[in-house]
């Protein structure tokens, strides 16, 4: 499982019952396609491009190599599926991808920024616009309502007014046919809604690229197909998604899926040209 961004977060006691939940049959219009935090690289350049990668960490019975050697390429409104059993690395790729966690060895750039090459600061505000992650265990702070939730990214980011922010958050809600729930605190929606509600507060700043670990990890079937669903339709809007999953009939929904196995990728179907291999 991911860590938390270096956002304050509470995680909800316990996750209720999963009741089964419609996800919207098209993403609307009014909702951008991708904003312009990837303006400094060029539409045929990646968006994600990780070069023999690798992480050790040191514990108290020694190291332990989570990657080694990863390199790996996504490029512009990709939707990408990463598989393998637990410990293989996936999350940890993705912390990588975030600027969450940092590498012992190895080149990240994400929308042509080298992510080693950047301070913790730089990093929170670049991650606040341009990465937008949706969490396992949705991270939904439960002492505040479903729409202050979805507006907090843009109150950290100081984005327009409250107004606006008000605005934008249901803008939002109703893209993920929630926009009834505004007003409710988590904890009175389901697990299917509390995971849409993750995903809309994910977007809450337009990023470009969506990272999501486990998406459909806490929901039953009727409900992980239809998150799924909208997974692929913001795809479709020109947004870089790449979800973590154990799921592997969603998986092969994915036009493309990366198979990953102690701390390697050992599959890339299809196989992306630049890319792709386990370094």
């Amino acid at each position: 499982m991911m860590p938390a961004a270096p956002v304050p977060a509470a995680v909800p006691a316990a996750v209720p019952a999963v009741v089964p939940a419609a996800v919207p049959a098209a993403v609307p219009a009014a909702v951008p396609a991708v904003h312009d935090a990837f303006a400094g690289a060029a539409s045929s350049d990646p968006i994600i491009d990780l070069r023999g990668v690798v992480k050790d960490y040191v514990t108290g019975a020694g190291s332990f190599r989570a990657l080694d050697g990863v390199s790996l390429r996504v490029g512009p409104g990709e939707l990408v599926a990463i598989v393998g059993k637990s410990g293989c690395g996936k999350s940890t790729l993705l912390n990588m991808i975030t600027g969450i966690d940092h590498p012992t060895d190895g080149t990240i750039e994400v929308g042509g920024r080298d992510l080693r090459r950047m301070s913790e600061n730089d990093l929170a505000r670049w991650r606040g616009r341009t990465v937008g992650i949706v969490f396992q265990f949705f991270q939904l702070i439960p002492t505040l309502s479903v729409i202050e939730n979805v507006m907090l990214p843009m109150d950290f980011a100081k984005r327009g007014t409250s107004r606006d922010r008000r605005a934008r958050a249901l803008e939002l809600l109703e893209l993920v046919e929630l926009a009834d729930q505004a007003d409710k605190l988590p904890l009175s929606t389901s697990g299917g809604q509390q995971q849409r509600i993750a995903i809309a507060r994910a977007l809450a700043n337009d990023p470009p690229l969506l990272v999501t670990d486990e998406p459909t990890g806490n929901l039953d079937s009727a409900t992980a197909e239809g998150v799924f669903g909208l997974l692929e339709r913001l795809a479709e809007t020109g947004r870089t998604v790449v979800v973590v999953t154990h799921d592997l009939d969603l998986a092969t929904r994915s036009p493309r899926t990366v198979r990953m196995a102690d701390g390697r990728v050992l599959g890339d179907t299809p196989a992306d040209p630049g890319g792709g291999g386990d370094g």
